[in-house]
């Protein structure tokens, strides 16, 4: 297996969305690492960031993006994270392909610099990224970091969730059970699952205890 750590840069300064380029160009805010972006089956998009400076801020520029659906925020001591549902764009839904149409996978965290370019470590057969990885792309730049063979480092946080766990978060953010004021209960979240409240309610605990405890720096 082989690795290739790339920086994605967007071009003319542009962003590769809206919302990730609001958030680079206030001054009041540090954007940190991405440690995990996905499609969801409604082709809308879950992020899981963090970011420190002026949480205020942060938390005004997700409410007034149109581009957002809903999204919590859990602070801590310095950086504070967010869980944010998104409507993406064609440049994340071409980024995401990389991963999901081919035999490379993306590792985490993903890395967010000051101009908004990310810098990400993708895993896989040498074949897989003759045919993956473009060269060139319209609306950024690619460069080649790093390569190498890869030695598996099992640090994704949600390795550590079942995929129950996992349809339980998914679902929970999509029904707006993590906006404030939330949108949606145990009870909502437990009839689109097939399953209790009381489970529902454990699921998620268990899903917070244990992502955000490996958060904490």
């Amino acid at each position: 297996m082989r690795y290739v750590t790339l920086r994605f840069s967007p071009r003319d300064g542009e962003g590769f969305h809206p919302l990730g380029r609001a958030l680079s160009a206030d001054p009041a805010i540090e954007r940190g690492n991405i440690y995990r972006v996905e499609m969801l089956d409604d082709d809308s998009g879950l992020l899981l960031a963090e970011a420190r400076g002026d949480v205020d801020r942060y938390r005004e520029i997700l409410q007034e993006s149109e581009h957002v659906h809903d999204f919590s925020i859990v602070e801590d001591d310095g950086w504070w994270y967010s869980y944010t549902h998104f409507e993406p764009n064609d440049v994340n839904r071409r980024m995401l392909e990389l991963q999901y149409d081919s035999e490379l996978a993306m590792e985490t965290p993903i890395e967010v610099e000051p101009d908004g370019s990310m810098v990400l470590t993708l895993v896989g057969s040498r074949e897989a990224f003759t045919e993956a990885v473009p060269s060139e792309a319209p609306m950024y730049d690619i460069e080649v970091l790093e390569t190498g063979e890869h030695t598996p480092e099992v640090d994704d946080l949600f390795l550590s969730l079942t995929d129950r766990q996992r349809e339980v978060l998914e679902t929970a953010v999509s029904m707006g059970y993590y906006e404030n004021p939330r949108e949606a209960t145990h009870e909502d979240v437990a009839t689109r699952v097939a399953a209790s409240p009381s489970t529902v309610g454990e699921h998620l605990r268990k899903i917070e205890s244990r992502v955000f405890h490996q958060l904490v720096r």
